[in-house]
């Protein structure tokens, strides 16, 4: 056992040496600005017996934020050096007692608490705690190798290690007599195979002087057993550092993970931790936890140890990059945050957007139509510091707004009529969802009533929440999607890949809805949705029964409650990280066309926020709100953020997460047609609604058009929110260039023939179309073609009937800007 740890404690030395080495490098090529302060990793030192080890990192800070690994140029030393000692930068214990490790560099000290437990005692190899990580690093329990469904080559783990004990007894029993060996460990095929001695389809996993050789081997020796008793489990792992910022291609930063077990102790697993970045364009991440610099952006370097996945930031800007950053005062909170993330990219954000922009923008965002001429006059013609401000307020107060958001809630619900779901509770769903909004009702109170609800789905639309979907595991999943924008799918085979969740979490949640009761109303086409008392989930391996547990958190009792109130309760309150979040997020999305978290219903570690602490101060505010989201609205609206042009400028142009611009976004189906009716003076007519009704108003999913379906209105067939789609196809145009909807419309509502028959010219008739369509007045060279285009035209009325129609496809006019 010595063997192993002198074996990893040589791998890890000479690494973090290599490491520092290649930053000093980079750091003494040219001069720099001085070291702010030194950060020493892990901040607190626990060694429990004879085998734990602690390799240490140090990073300085400089003061311009920029980030250094500078492991190998410090000193490090031992308060007492009875009780521990460093061999190179790794922490290992000599005698139990409480003690401090010094660290000093570029004229700094800083001092690490360390304690020491057990020093002594050695610890026996255990199949959970030390054999099954190491088949998660050597990637064998992965879905392409071993843990694929059907195994590989006759063996078989369970995928990414859910069923430890399933996993022991195939290693075990199934092929005993050569699979491992008792009497000859080392000609196992667990080690042959994995060493490269034997033909592996896998090819080679590791060496034999690896550490993960030693351990499998000394397992071996030591009888294959299984765990006796109750072992301590993993509660968590942290990443170290948590923050990266590197400067120049090639620069490094070793990475280092530990773990916490139920038994309150923790240890190094940097080398049994799986390491990956989510941008390889920007950093790379080795298997051994360096992380290497390489083109300018942003990564998220990702740890994953057991069940978990942790990630850290990793900002690469280039060499010597000369940058003054943008002296704009922020509008608030949201402007500050945004603004400090551009700051550490070096990143200078474009400038506002002009008047007719930011009413245009505003106006399509809030309430989905287009301002009228009248409005935009008088817009542009104020001098009020504040009218753009005041323009957000009064958007806000329409009744058009809540329209928009009944219908994304609507695309959520998947409120859509089928062969079991009639038009009538579809459209009672849909006013209730329009009504609650309109009202002004709380969005946790809204989510509260809708997932306790019982009773008719006619009396209480609410209650249609659970008809839509009458499958326990598919509302399992369609509650963590749209309310917490977690998707839990995997976690129904499987642990969670990318993210935290396991088979445990997924059937334990899944419990909440096992006891929700249907019948049949007096009226064959209402359902009665209940409350039946009875009704377990259980987990596919071991057919245990599952009680219900909230996701992350605890398991609360249930005993003479309706399962789906108490589920309601926490997944709406403070103690849930994720509702508050989602849902602050999901209005981002709307009023940015990207999400802090993007796609916005699939948040996991792997995928991170782009400002993280953007998104936190979004679901605080939301809190603070008492979740009347048009405050938020209000103050997404109102910053400079949202306020920004879409020019880009050369330190913005190839970036499209941090918002220093604004985005160029298609106007999406719904509100599209209504904006093409809207400028032509033409009603449309949609299944239960009345002639002039606007398409956002349609109750139905299953009631379209064509119009509707090529611009990628959502089928609402499930809730995933990429069923809208926004991307520009080819069918649009063709549909916009030779379809009946511009065309017929234009000369329905007979508006160029209605302003020549009031007297206005040609030149003020093609104002007018620009100001309707656009929001803005022509320029002159605009003016200039189009008169001498018209004057050579049939008719002026053919001729400006044709412009209006080369408005209503023009990019300027799809696209919202």
């Amino acid at each position: 056992m010595r063997r192993l740890i002198d074996a990893t404690l040589q791998q890890i030395v000479g690494l973090l040496s290599a490491t520092a080495i290649v930053g000093a490098v980079v750091h003494h090529a040219s001069a720099e600005p001085a070291t702010a302060k030194i950060d020493v990793y892990p901040p607190v030192v626990h060694l429990n017996t004879s085998l734990d080890n602690q390799p240490v990192i140090v990073v300085a800070t400089r003061d311009d934020g920029v980030t250094r690994d500078v492991t190998a140029e410090a000193k490090f030393s031992v308060v007492d050096g009875k009780l521990a000692q460093f061999e190179g930068t790794v922490l290992r214990g000599l005698a139990d007692g409480k003690t401090e490790a010094a660290v000093a560099y570029a004229g700094q000290t800083t001092k690490i608490p360390v304690e020491v437990v057990n020093a002594t005692t050695d610890r026996p190899v255990s199949f959970k705690l030390d054999v099954m990580p190491i088949f998660m690093r050597a990637g064998c329990n992965t879905g392409g190798c071993h843990g694929s469904a059907r195994g590989q080559d006759g063996f078989r783990l369970s995928l990414f290690g859910y069923d430890p004990d399933g996993d022991h007894h195939r290693i075990t029993r199934e092929l005993g007599f050569r699979r491992i060996n008792l009497a000859i460990p080392e000609e196992s095929l667990l080690l042959e195979k994995a060493t490269g001695t034997v033909t592996h389809t896998g090819g080679k996993r590791f060496d034999k002087d690896s550490p993960y050789y030693h351990t499998l081997l000394e397992w071996l020796r030591n009888g294959a057993s299984a765990d006796s008793g109750e072992v301590a489990h993993v509660t968590g792992i942290e990443l170290f550092p948590p923050q990266v910022v590197l400067e120049g291609a090639g620069t490094t930063q070793q990475m280092i993970v530990r773990a916490t077990y139920s038994d309150g102790t923790d240890r190094d697993v940097t080398n049994l931790a799986v390491f990956m970045s989510n941008n390889d364009n920007s950093a790379t991440a080795e298997p051994t936890g360096r992380v290497t610099a390489a083109n300018r952006g942003e990564a998220f370097v990702l740890a994953r140890f057991d069940t978990y996945t942790v990630g850290s930031q990793v900002l690469v800007l280039p060499a010597d990059l000369e940058y003054t950053p943008s002296n704009d005062a922020p509008a608030n909170y949201i402007d500050e945050l945004v603004d400090a993330k551009l700051r550490k990219l070096r990143i200078l954000p474009s400038p506002r957007c002009d008047d007719t922009n930011f009413i245009r923008r505003a106006t399509i965002d809030i309430t989905g139509q287009l301002p009228t001429i009248d409005e935009l006059n008088a817009f542009v013609a104020d001098k009020s510091p504040d009218k753009r401000t005041k323009l957000v307020d009064e958007l806000l107060k329409r009744k058009e707004f809540a329209e928009i958001w009944a219908m994304k809630w609507a695309e959520l619900l998947m409120v859509r009529s089928t062969n079991q779901l009639s038009y009538k509770s579809m459209f009672l769903y849909w006013n209730w969802l329009n009504d609650q909004i309109a009202r002004g009702v709380p969005i946790d109170q809204m989510v509260r009533e809708l997932l306790s609800a019982t009773g008719g789905t006619f009396t209480n639309p609410a209650t249609n929440f659970y008809q839509v979907e009458r499958d326990t595991l598919k509302t399992t999943e369609n509650v963590a999607q749209v309310f917490m924008g977690i998707r839990i799918q995997c976690a129904q085979c499987h642990n969670h890949p990318f993210d935290r969740w396991t088979m445990n979490d997924y059937y334990s949640f899944a419990a909440f809805f096992s006891q929700i009761g249907r019948k049949e109303g007096e009226d064959y086409r209402e359902s009665i949705i209940f409350d039946r008392g009875g009704g377990e989930v259980r987990h596919p391996v071991g057919n245990r029964v599952m009680a219900p547990k909230f996701l992350g958190a605890a398991a609360p009792d249930t005993k003479g409650h309706d399962r789906r109130e108490l589920m309601a309760e926490w997944l709406t309150s403070p103690e849930n990280p994720y509702f508050a979040v989602s849902v602050a997020n999901r209005i981002w999305e709307h009023y940015f066309g990207l999400g802090i978290v993007d796609p916005v219903d699939d948040v996991r570690v792997s995928n991170p926020p782009s400002n993280p602490e953007l998104l936190a101060a979004l679901g605080k505010k939301l809190i603070e709100y008492d979740y009347d989201f048009r405050r938020l609205v209000r103050d997404i609206c109102t910053s400079n953020a949202y306020q920004r042009s879409t020019q880009a400028n050369p330190s913005n142009q190839s970036d499209d997460r941090n918002f220093a611009r604004a985005k160029i976004r298609r106007i999406r189906a719904e509100i599209l047609l209504d904006c093409i009716s809207q400028v032509t003076e033409t009603k449309d007519k949609f299944r239960g609604l009345p002639l002039g009704a606007r398409a956002v108003q349609i109750a139905d999913g299953a009631t379209t058009n064509y119009f509707l379906t090529t611009f990628g209105r959502s089928p609402r067939e499930s809730v995933c929110a990429c069923d809208v789609h926004t991307d520009p196809t080819l069918s649009q145009a063709l549909h916009l260039l030779n379809g009946q909807t511009s065309a017929d419309k234009i000369r329905q509502g007979g508006v160029v023939k209605r302003l020549l028959d009031e007297g206005q010219t040609p030149p003020q008739v093609i104002e007018q179309l620009y100001l309707r369509c656009l929001s803005r007045k022509p320029n002159e060279q605009e003016i200039g073609q189009l008169t001498e285009l018209i004057a050579k035209g049939k008719t002026p009325q053919d001729a400006l009937e044709d412009l209006f129609w080369a408005l209503l496809n023009s990019r300027e006019f799809v696209f919202n800007h």
